[in-house]
């Protein structure tokens, strides 16, 4: 059927016409589907023009031109997808540079539904993020870190089904986290650390493919969760915390493990520091009361740093600790240890003991010999023992206690 328009050269009306029939055709032959674009007008109708630099992606954003259809220096930070026939293209990546942009994240996002990744990190994006979020079941990964949103989560966060990595880092988050993040089955990757999160971490052991998990900067309390036995770095440092560390030594793949600043009691026991993978292990300013080493640990273990500061740790110096060939960095300083300094522990200075802090504890006697050489690389301390530690020895530096804080505290150690 052939359709046959007529216009009036002289008709105002037929321009206005003609206009219309244009914009309707464009439409029609627009690669990217129509609520794709609007969402993406929004987006940026959301940020404060004066805060998008001229050489920023968002500035290069031209809705004269299609999205998916844009060449050059046109659209950065977007990519589409390529369906091969007739049908229109989609948005599946939003990933921003980091230009300093001030506004809010449009609940118009959540029309983007085949997105996969949306990375709006290190800007000025503020205020609560939209429950329309949940409607981007295609999202594998999100960053939204270095931030300003507020507000909770469980609004939208149960809805990212296929969702691998989440990086909520650095804003200005608040509430719980939803129990039911442990059907997010796919998460390899969570972030949520510097934040204002609170109340008790859910179990989260159904998380089987989890590997990153940091919590840190944040103000939870209660015990340690379940914990998926995949998982090779754990971060909760700087919350509150509670209970023992024990559970921790049945996760074989652990290489990274931070609970600095919390209020954990108990023991660092053997299952812990024995674990196969193990490369750093920070539980420095808690309330650990004792160390378990013995003859037997040690040897093979990769562990490198061993920082236990601030504790409430007893008894002595254990002499096991030269069994860990790779041991680089020891701090058991500010304690309540005592006895001597191990003879063993003079061999290792340097070989390959990097760093050795044991001031502030009661120590006593005199120091192996090796401690005393000029020729000694090794940054520690010895000082606000009770040692018999000459001043002018570098590690020395800073003296001892006087003798009756030592009397009396020695003879309640």
């Amino acid at each position: 059927m052939d359709y046959h328009i007529w216009f009036s050269p002289s008709s105002s009306t037929s321009i206005v016409l003609a206009m219309v029939l244009a914009l309707t055709l464009s439409f029609v032959h627009s690669l990217t589907l129509r609520s794709d674009t609007e969402a993406l007008q929004a987006l940026r109708r959301s940020i404060d023009p004066n805060m998008i630099p001229p050489s920023s992606y968002i500035s290069s954003w031209d809705f004269s031109a299609d999205p998916c259809d844009s060449t050059g220096a046109k659209f950065l930070g977007i990519l589409c997808s390529n369906p091969g026939d007739n049908s229109t293209n989609r948005i599946i990546s939003i990933e921003l540079d980091s230009a300093g942009y001030d506004g809010f994240l449009t609940h118009n996002i959540g029309n983007l539904t085949e997105l996969t990744s949306l990375d709006l990190s290190r800007n000025q994006f503020r205020g609560p993020l939209p429950d329309t979020l949940k409607n981007l079941k295609k999202l594998i990964q999100i960053s939204l870190s270095g931030n300003f949103f507020t507000g909770g989560i469980a609004g939208w966060i149960n809805g990212l089904r296929n969702v691998e990595s989440i990086d909520l880092s650095e804003n200005l988050l608040s509430g719980p986290i939803p129990p039911r993040i442990s059907e997010l089955r796919r998460l390899t990757h969570i972030s949520f650390s510097n934040n204002e999160f609170s109340g008790r971490i859910p179990d989260i052991n159904g998380l089987w493919k989890l590997q990153t998990l940091d919590l840190g900067s944040n103000m939870f309390v209660g015990n340690l969760p379940k914990l998926p036995t995949k998982l090779r770095s754990l971060t909760l440092s700087h919350n509150q915390l509670s209970g023992h560390i024990t559970s921790l030594g049945s996760l074989k793949e652990l290489r990274y493990i931070d609970l600095s600043d919390n209020k954990f009691t108990g023991s660092i026991t053997r299952s812990i520091l024995s674990l196969p993978e193990l490369n750093q292990l920070n539980v420095s300013f808690n309330q650990l009361a004792s160390i378990e080493v013995n003859t037997h640990l040690g040897s093979g273990s990769p562990l490198q740093v061993l920082n236990a500061q601030r504790n409430r740790l007893q008894g002595h110096l254990p002499v096991s600790l030269v069994n860990f060939e790779n041991l680089q960095e020891i701090n058991l300083a500010y304690n309540g240890l005592t006895g001597r300094v191990p003879v063993a522990y003079g061999q290792r200075l340097g070989r390959p003991w990097k760093s050795l802090f044991l001031d502030d504890n009661f120590l006593s006697g005199r120091i192996p010999r090796q401690f005393n050489s000029s020729a000694l690389r090794i940054s520690g301390s010895l000082a606000n023992n009770c040692l018999s530690c000459p001043v002018t020895i570098p590690i020395c530096g800073g003296g001892q206690r006087p003798a009756s804080a030592c009397i009396g505290e020695i003879g309640n150690h």
